[in-house]
This record gives C-alpha cells, structure tokens and sequence, in this order.
C-alpha cells in the first residue's frame, strides 16, 4: 500500500494524449469540403489533487481517443477551433478534471511553407 502524502506536498497530476492522429472533414474552404485531412492532437487533462488509486480515480485516456473520434464522425466541421472546444468540453465532463489543454493541428493547412496551423484551447472549471 503506498505512503500518503505529506500535507506540505501538493499532488499535480494530468493524463496526456500525445500525438493522436486522425482524419476529419474539417476547413472552411471549398476545397476542403468532401474530403478528410488529417489532425495532430495534444490533450493534457488536470486532475484534482486526490489520489489516483484506480481507473474510476482518473480520466482514461482511451476515453479521450474515443471522443476525438466521434467529433470527427459527427460529419462536417467549419473550424479547427470548433473542434478543439468540443473535445475539451468531452474531457472537462469528468469529474476528477479541474483544466484541459487542447492542441489541433492541421499538418497539411499552410503545406509547403508552414509545418501546420491550427488552435490550442484552454478550458478551467472556476472554482465555486
């Protein structure tokens, strides 16, 4: 069984997903309807500062693959942004997640003279 914690020590934990590649129908210009292209993901997931003794204790990060991928079937997404806020708000519906870091690259938006564009987004529950 592991030692508890000393209270002088503050617990900082996060679940990352790092790299998840997908494809979606994403963009806003014409020529990016009807077709997919592909997303590089960043996910960083605050959790409280209890302690993670099992998976019911934390976010799994499957869970965040999962819900990517379902954006992503959902069909036809103007904006990166738009995407970003859907999948930290899958993420922040946790209740052990207290500030979800999302990052939404498009690899192929400014090809040949950028290596992506995209967003990141910030969620934080405020405290009450």
């Amino acid at each position: 069984m592991p030692s508890p914690t000393p209270p002088s020590v503050t617990r900082r934990q996060k679940v990352l997903v790092r790299g998840l590649r997908l494809e979606a129908c994403i963009g806003i210009h014409e020529h990016e309807r009807g077709r997919t292209q592909a997303l590089a993901i960043d996910v960083e997931i605050d959790l409280s500062e209890q302690r993670v003794l099992d998976l019911s204790d934390t976010v799994n990060y499957e869970a965040v693959v999962s819900a990517a991928c379902a954006i992503a079937a959902e069909g036809h997404i103007d904006l990166v942004e738009t995407f970003a806020e859907r999948l930290a708000e899958a993420c922040l519906a946790h209740s052990g997640a207290w500030r979800v870091r999302v990052l939404v690259l498009k690899p192929e938006a400014l090809a040949p003279d950028a290596e992506a564009a995209g967003v990141e987004l910030i969620l934080e529950r405020q405290a009450t």
